[in-house]
């Protein structure tokens, strides 16, 4: 497990959900993580070996402050997780723009915001590496999920032009694309249904192996393209669905 050991690691949104879990993996093989969240004060939910920087994606003054902080704990920056983001429901006629701009401020600009400043400090790391959280919205259409799919599509894409553009200064850029995830946001989205066993049921019947995605599998996912066994992977998606998105299997 101890495949990390030295490398340093900046995860966003890593307060909760998927972003703590690929927090703790990345510990847990030897890395030094440092987690960047909006809580103005460090979060509970953190293990005793994880550093805290509050920062906010959307902010380029934030970001800027909080990415310094964290290179300088840890002197230096092997690798960057962009995990922080924001989801949304509906049709395309159902989100206001103020909807359209903020969810894509977040997950799109904040990607990108966050990933401008730490790249001269990867780019001076032996074996850096970023990963994007994207989703299997950006690869599969689902129903009232237009704004959310459209912010993960465009992460996608950004993924590809990133790795092509950090061949030259020796970042590898992948994403991960999880399926339908066991997380507090969903598991909001669920209580606020009239019937969440029900709508629970259905979700884990949509995806092929009937289950939820467990945060822990992305996180393994990610701990892996991070790590030098994945020296040659780059410009990749590495979907964490239980085969949703490319399994086409006979109903019996």
């Amino acid at each position: 497990m101890a495949d990390l050991t030295g490398v340093r690691a900046l995860v966003t949104g890593g307060a909760s959900g998927i972003g703590l879990a690929i927090a703790d993996e990345l510990a847990a093989r030897g890395a030094r993580v440092v987690v960047l969240d909006l809580a103005t004060e460090r979060p509970d939910s953190l293990a005793a070996g994880l550093g805290f920087v509050t920062g906010d994606v959307a902010d380029s003054g934030s970001v800027r402050r909080a990415v310094r902080t964290a290179v300088a704990e840890l002197g230096g920056l092997d690798v960057l997780v962009n995990n922080a983001g924001i989801g949304a429901q509906g049709t395309v006629r159902d989100n206001s723009d103020e909807e359209w701009h903020q969810v894509l401020d977040v997950n799109v600009v904040g990607t990108a915001r966050v990933s401008r400043e730490a790249w001269p400090h990867l780019a001076a790391s032996p074996a850096a590496s970023v990963v994007n959280v994207s989703s299997i919205v950006a690869t599969a259409g689902l129903p009232d999920r237009v704004l959310y799919s459209a912010s993960k599509g465009a992460v996608s894409a950004m993924t590809r032009a990133m790795a092509a553009d950090g061949v030259a200064d020796g970042v590898r850029v992948n994403a991960v694309n999880p399926g339908t995830a066991d997380t507090p946001w969903v598991g909001r989205l669920l209580a606020a249904t009239a019937d969440p066993a029900t709508e629970r049921a259905a979700l884990e019947a949509r995806q092929p192996h009937g289950r939820l995605v467990a945060p822990e599998e992305v996180a393994a996912a990610v701990a892996y393209l991070v790590s030098p066994t994945a020296g040659s992977t780059t410009g990749v998606e590495l979907a964490v669905d239980g085969g949703m998105d490319a399994l086409r299997l006979r109903h019996r």
